[in-house]
């Protein structure tokens, strides 16, 4: 009885037989018959060309790239293709972005004979929409075109591509720059830093400290933006180290208010307090007093957070003195609670206590009701804690009150009147 039939390949000499298997027994070899020749065909091209090349004439250039164009010709190309980008914003209002993309590919195409710098202009503006509306291939697209300017751009002018022979060359300053303003409109931020570094080691070439602050200020708030705290760290402190060595007292500021920032954000609040206590020295000296509650508020919101309770409590004993003379009652309010809310987050009830006592008293007669009402709460809260009925009663009470005024939370303090009034002897 015949098995079933299968066919396997063999690797015999470094090519492959075929072969049949019957009930297990290998048959011999049955040797293909020769096919006739047929001439091999070119394999199609796997990537088709970019839509930003010009590959057919288009009416608007019938001399095509090579030609170099007039002044009135560049003139009447511009606005020729300022009116195609009017079509494509309006075919993407009217929520057609593939007819819209169409246009904006042409117009693409055409802008090269104009130039790098209104070519790049016009990439990074379409390379946004294009991200805004997830067109992940049209921005890579579009990102390669800027790199391909950015190394042709490079090149003597004699090396150029004959695809770029026709182009003005431009200003590399402004060049590189609308490259980088095109690198982050396409949301590279990698590239976009590289041609900022790039004119950055220009500047400090030419000894130029203007430009090389302007350049570290884009360049921090790009790290900033992509939340790269370790690079913005560094850019800033570059800036600060600069602006000390001009004696520029201003940008000190800035700079110390931003390190500081940058610090809280990357969860680095021992780092952060340094420079909040350098900026808090240079209001003291330049008797700035109005900055300074706030100020210390968050250098103590950050000794809180780095263990530091001591330099905390200090902190927020002084916010809330320096502010009540100067009739910031938010400042005033926000201290005290923060105050209150150390101490019973290290079981320091008593001293929470006194904070907010007077904190409900003082809001009461401030006729601010709503923050009366949460420090009855903690009131009520640090009795029951202390497992003082009576006085926890009485809080909750004085709560409801003020609660059926705001008509908010009068539920919750109804549950706590009635809960604690079940403890309280009789």
């Amino acid at each position: 009885m015949l098995g079933r039939w299968f066919w396997v390949s063999m690797l015999v000499g470094g090519s492959v037989v075929a072969g049949q298997v019957i009930c297990g027994a290998q048959a011999p070899a049955v040797q293909p018959s020769p096919q006739p020749t047929t001439p091999t065909k070119p394999l199609p091209d796997r990537f088709p060309p970019s839509p930003l090349e010009l590959t057919v004439p288009d009416p608007l250039l019938p001399g095509g790239l090579k030609r170099p164009l007039s002044e009135a010709e560049r003139q009447q190309l511009d606005q020729a293709l300022d009116a195609l980008n009017v079509q494509a914003t309006e075919k993407l209002q009217l929520n057609d972005p593939i007819a819209a993309f169409e246009i904006w590919n042409r117009e693409l195409r055409l802008r090269r004979a104009l130039g790098f710098l209104e070519e790049v202009t016009a990439l990074g503006r379409v390379g946004d929409q294009a991200w805004k509306q997830n067109l992940s291939e049209e921005v890579r697209v579009i990102t390669n075109r800027l790199k391909a300017i950015q190394a042709e751009a490079q090149k003597p002018v004699q090396a150029r591509s004959a695809s770029s022979s026709g182009v003005q060359d431009v200003n590399r300053t402004a060049l590189r720059s609308a490259l980088g303003t095109a690198y982050q409109q396409v949301r590279s931020p990698g590239l976009a830093v590289t041609v900022y570094n790039s004119m950055l080691a220009d500047a400090r070439a030419a000894n130029d400290v203007t430009q090389e602050t302007s350049l570290l200020t884009t360049i921090g708030q790009l790290h900033l933006s992509w939340f790269d705290y370790p690079k913005a760290i560094a850019t800033y402190t570059e800036l600060l180290n600069l602006a000390k060595a001009r004696t520029d007292q201003q940008s000190v500021f800035v700079n110390l208010i931003q390190l500081a920032y940058v610090h809280e954000q990357a969860k680095q609040p021992a780092q952060a307090a340094t420079y909040q206590q350098q900026l808090l020295d240079l209001y003291q000296q330049n008797e700035q007093a109005q900055y300074i509650p706030a100020l210390k508020i968050k250098l103590a919101d950050n000794y809180a957070a780095s263990g530091r309770l001591d330099l905390a409590e200090q902190q927020y004993r002084e916010a809330f003195q320096l502010a009540q003379p100067l009739l910031q009652v938010a400042y005033a309010t926000d201290a005290l609670q923060k105050l209150g809310k150390l101490y019973r987050a290290n079981d320091r009830l008593d001293s929470a206590l006194q904070v907010y006592d007077y904190l409900a008293q003082a809001e009461q007669q401030a006729y601010n009701a709503y923050s009366a009402m949460d420090a009855l709460d903690q009131v009520g809260q640090i009795h029951l804690a202390q497992k003082a009925y009576p006085e926890a009663l009485a809080a909750f009470r004085q709560g409801l009150e003020v609660s059926k005024q705001l008509n908010y939370r009068t539920d919750y303090f109804n549950e706590q009147v009635q809960k604690v009034a079940q403890q309280v002897p009789r």
